[in-house]
């Protein structure tokens, strides 16, 4: 039965939604309250030194090929991604060459040459990997759910805990180890380090953007929104939700159904304001602890080995160099997750953590993400995808198996607009 629906909100999980609900033949009308779609994963200008502006991102993103429903929602709407996308066995090393760097071959025998061939490790760091690894796949992947990371990997050795566990953990959870869900990591790894991805590819090979994100999907999936007769009102700030009979209306607006793919504090005032209950979904949307994400970018930085290096010794965990990724040559991204710091004190940190390498970098712009994603922890109940009849969420914070990622933003997209018939 074709619903004329209104999706709230041009993220990743908004634009995944749209498509599908449209794919599904509803009529949608997508709203979004900025300038430009992309949510939380979009592009903004950034002048060079010589006056050049070019486009970059709001944060640095990493994707996997295990994000199999990201990927095919690019080819979807026109993306290639084996050209937007610089793709390469995950690397998790230094400055000095010394860390993880996973061969290209099937999984898990990638994962286990990697631990073996890890350079700057000693035969104990590497057997405590091996051990933990194969524990974790004779368990299923499976652990008590009130454990930490922290706690599942205290049989690692520093040395495997520095160069694998924090990093990967503050990637993809974007929680630091001692308080993050050991129950989504062990999830993360099982379809990363020992799945199948998409196309083929490992499922833990880095997919690293060529362009920015808002060419990698939402410039792409508004075009395609709109070829197939999709609405889209850009700049549009839904101020007042409320119900209209069997259905809803926004702003006075009346439609079948509505998909708040707003971030969970909005979403929750939309609700809260509405008057038609719900106050559970509500609470369980304002009690989530929210972690920020920073980038910092600095012009005259060298060309580095690799497109991406972990970092020690400071509060950026990676670097990019975007010279590698379609960008000019000179340009770094340091990210910093679950950073605590305030702009300005972060960036001076980052610059001096630049010069403990010899590098003599200028800051160009900082970019701080304070609400970027919700903390990770043991126990967390994460508010449903169901708000009311005829009225669903979906975005990275709504129940499900993944952490705030790309790949959970457009999973609860798609899993909203399957739902709407």
């Amino acid at each position: 039965m074709t619903r004329r629906v209104a999706i709230v909100g041009a993220g990743w999980a908004g634009l995944a939604a749209a498509v599908e609900a449209v794919r599904r033949g509803h009529r949608v009308t997508l709203f979004e309250a900025a300038r430009t779609p992309g949510g939380r994963a979009r592009s903004l200008p950034l002048v060079l030194p010589d006056g050049r502006e070019v486009s970059v991102d709001n944060g640095q993103h990493i994707l996997i090929a295990a994000y199999v429903e990201t990927l095919a929602l690019m080819e979807a709407v026109g993306v290639d991604p084996s050209s937007a996308l610089l793709r390469m066995p995950l690397v998790l090393q230094d400055t000095r060459g010394e860390g993880l760097a996973l061969p290209s071959w099937p999984a898990p025998w990638d994962a286990f040459a990697g631990i073996l061939g890890a350079r700057g490790w000693q035969a104990r760091d590497k057997l405590s990997l091996l051990r933990a690894a194969v524990g974790w796949q004779l368990s299923g992947f499976r652990c008590d759910p009130a454990m930490t990371v922290a706690d599942l990997t205290r049989g690692l050795t520093p040395r495997v805990r520095d160069d694998v566990v924090d990093p990967l953990c503050v990637a993809a959870l974007n929680t630091p180890a001692a308080r993050a869900s050991a129950e989504v990591f062990l999830r993360v790894l099982r379809d990363a380090l020992f799945g199948r991805g998409h196309a083929g590819w490992g499922g833990s090979n880095l997919l690293l953007p060529r362009q920015d994100l808002g060419r990698l999907l939402p410039q792409a999936a508004t075009a395609w929104l709109a070829a197939h007769g999709a609405q889209a009102r850009i700049g549009a700030r839904v101020q007042q939700l409320s119900r209209a009979g069997e259905g809803w209306a926004l702003d006075g607006e009346a439609f079948d159904a509505v998909v708040l793919a707003t971030p969970s504090l909005e979403a929750a005032r939309l609700v809260a304001e509405s008057g038609v209950g719900a106050a559970a979904w509500v609470a369980a949307a304002r009690s989530l602890a929210l972690e920020a994400i920073a980038t910092v970018y600095a012009w005259g930085g060298p060309r580095l080995p690799q497109p991406m290096l972990a970092l020690h010794g400071g509060p950026a965990q990676f670097v990019f160099d975007r010279g590698q990724l379609g960008g000019p040559q000179g340009l770094l991204a340091f990210v910093a997750s679950a950073s605590l710091r305030e702009k300005e004190v972060l960036q001076a940190e980052v610059l001096a953590q630049a010069a403990a390498l010899g590098w003599d970098v200028r800051p160009l712009q900082t970019v701080v993400e304070k609400r970027a994603t919700f903390a990770c922890v043991p126990g967390l109940e994460r508010p449903p995808v169901a708000v009311g009849p005829g009225l669903w969420a979906c975005g990275d914070y709504v129940e499900g198996p993944y952490p705030a990622t790309l790949e959970g933003a457009v999973r609860s997209g798609l899993a909203v607009a399957a739902r709407l018939a």
